[in-house]
C-alpha cells in the first residue's frame, strides 16, 4: 500500500458508514415557520444556508481553522521529516487547497438542517419547536429518507451529526495529525504524494467540520444534507445557486429544486414523494390553522400533503 492510500485510510477510516445514509434511512424532519412552507411548496424547493450564518457560531470555522492551525504547527508532522524542505512543501500544498477552498468554495458550501425522527411521534420535539419551529407556531416537515435515491457522484452529502466536546474535537485533530506523521517518520514522500496527503487531510477536515458539533446540542438528534461546489463538478446544481433577503441581510442560498435531474436524482424524486406528513406546531394546533394549512397545500397544488396534516399535542403555549 502506498504512503497516499495509507494517509486515505488512516484519515477516513474512522467514518462510521453504516451509520449514514444511504445504510440508514430514517424520517427526518425539518422545523421552520409556515412562511417557508408556504415557499417551499409553491417553489418545489428546499433552501439549504451557508453555515457561516447558522445558529452554532463554531459550525465550519471551528474545524476548519482549528485543524488548519494544528497541521500547520504540528510537531509531531515537522518532527516525522528529516529534509525540513519536504515539510514545508507539505504545508505549501495544504495552504494551496485551503486558500482554495476559501476562495472559490466556502460561499457554496450549504446545509439543511434536520432532526431524526421517529416513526410513531406526531408531536415534534419541544426543544426543536423552541429553537426552529417558529416558537411553536410553525410546522415540522418529515422527509422519508427511502423515498431517496441519489446517484453515488451527487454533491450532496446526508448524515448524522456527531457530538462531542470542544476539548474531544481538538484531541481527534491531534491524534490524526500524530497518526499521519507516524506513517511519513523514516520515507522520502515525492512532491506528488505530499499534494496527495495535504488533499485528504483538507478534505477530511471540512466533512469533520460540517459533521460534528458541540456536545450541548446533542439533543437536536441532528441530520445534515450538505452541499459543497467543489464536489459538483458538472454543475448540475450550479442554476439553484441563490439568495435570501433576511433581518442580518442578503445571504447565500442554494434552493435545490425537488426534481429529477439526469444521473444524480432518479425520476420519482418529487416533493410530495419525499415528504412523510407535516406536524402543526403547538402553539397552533387548531381545528381551523390545520385548515387552513390544507388549503394551503391544495392551493399550491399538493392535496396528497393537504392528507397528511398532523397537529402537534404537546401543551406548550407562549
Amino acid at each position: 500500500m502506498s504512503i497516499v492510500e495509507q494517509v486515505h485510510t488512516v484519515v477516513w477510516g474512522d467514518l462510521e458508514q453504516d451509520s449514514d445514509f444511504p445504510a440508514q434511512r430514517p424520517l427526518l424532519a425539518h422545523y421552520t415557520s409556515v412562511a417557508v412552507l408556504d415557499m417551499m411548496m409553491g417553489n418545489d424547493e428546499i433552501w439549504f444556508s451557508n453555515p457561516l450564518y447558522m445558529n452554532d457560531l463554531e459550525e465550519l470555522r471551528f474545524g476548519m481553522i482549528q485543524g488548519a492551525s494544528a497541521f500547520r504547527n504540528s510537531p509531531e508532522l515537522r518532527a516525522a521529516f528529516t529534509d525540513e524542505g519536504l515539510y514545508e512543501s507539505l504545508v505549501r500544498h495544504f495552504d494551496h487547497f485551503f486558500f482554495e477552498f476559501d476562495a472559490k468554495h466556502a460561499f457554496d458550501t450549504y446545509v439543511m438542517c434536520l432532526a431524526r425522527h421517529d416513526t410513531e411521534n406526531n408531536d415534534g420535539l419541544l426543544s426543536m419547536w423552541r429553537g426552529y419551529g417558529a416558537g411553536g407556531s410553525g410546522v415540522a416537515i418529515v422527509f422519508d429518507t427511502a423515498k431517496i435515491n441519489a446517484a453515488d457522484n451527487s454533491p450532496l452529502i446526508i448524515g448524522a451529526v456527531r457530538y462531542a466536546s470542544t476539548q474531544a474535537r481538538l484531541k481527534w485533530i491531534r491524534d490524526k495529525l500524530a497518526e499521519i506523521a507516524n506513517l511519513i517518520r523514516g520515507i522520502t514522500p515525492s512532491d506528488e504524494e505530499l499534494s496527495h496527503i495535504a488533499y485528504h487531510w483538507i478534505e477530511r477536515l471540512k466533512v469533520f467540520s460540517l459533521f460534528t458539533k458541540h456536545e450541548g446540542f446533542h439533543e437536536e438528534r441532528e441530520w445534515r444534507i450538505v452541499y459543497m461546489s467543489e464536489r459538483d463538478t458538472e454543475s448540475k446544481l450550479k442554476e439553484m445557486h441563490g439568495y435570501a433577503v433576511t433581518p442580518r441581510g442578503v445571504e447565500p442560498k442554494l434552493k435545490f429544486k425537488v426534481r429529477p435531474l439526469e444521473g444524480m436524482f432518479d425520476e420519482q424524486l418529487s416533493l410530495e414523494g419525499i415528504v412523510d406528513r407535516i406536524i402543526l406546531g403547538p402553539t397552533t394546533s387548531t381545528a381551523i390553522a390545520a385548515n387552513s394549512v390544507k388549503r394551503l397545500l391544495q392551493q399550491k397544488g399538493k392535496p396528497s400533503l393537504a392528507e397528511k396534516i398532523v397537529p402537534s399535542t404537546i401543551p406548550f403555549r407562549l
